[in-house]
């Protein structure tokens, strides 16, 4: 059943029902970079925590996804650090009130990939005052993050702690 934009049978009530089950979702690339066994998850301006990365804009669709990866990267931990990104691994989805965009609800698809930190110092950006560097072992993420985020970090410790085993 394919989606159509305007009412093209003759029975329009269908139309409409296909037409309200559309979403418009933003489209981010996410991090888990580790270190050592340890997790980096970053606190952002509204108090709210994250993993490095973020959506990505509008002008990148065509942007291959590595280079929009090194931007978010580069932006939010600084140009120092060398890391390596492997595959995605976990596939998020999150709804957020925006604080900048007066208080609209929005859906974020995020793909999560594995990275590991090499070697530099993180430096963090304007946008997130706060980091940590938590053990995967023991930690407990229900108490920093919720929603779709919650739940992908969640899924990457089960998958991670397999991998361990």
């Amino acid at each position: 059943m394919g989606y159509r934009s305007k009412i093209t049978s003759n029975y329009p009530y269908i139309d409409i029902m296909i037409a309200e089950y559309k979403d418009t979702y933003f489209v981010a690339v996410k991090v888990f970079l580790e270190k050592d066994g340890k997790l980096l998850i970053l606190r952002d301006n509204f108090g709210d925590w994250d993993l490095p990365g973020g959506r990505i804009k509008k002008d990148g669709f065509v942007v291959p996804l590595d280079e929009i990866i090194k931007r978010k990267m580069s932006e939010e931990l600084g140009g120092d650090i060398q890391y390596t990104i492997g595959k995605p691994i976990v596939f998020m989805r999150h709804e957020r009130i925006e604080q900048t965009q007066g208080g609209s609800t929005v859906r974020i698809f995020a793909v999560g990939y594995e990275g590991t930190l090499q070697s530099g110092n993180v430096q963090l950006s304007e946008r997130h005052p706060e980091m940590l560097w938590v053990d995967r072992g023991n930690f407990v993420p229900h108490k920093y993050f919720r929603g779709g985020w919650l739940k992908g970090v969640q899924e990457y410790l089960i998958l991670h702690n397999k991998i361990a085993e």
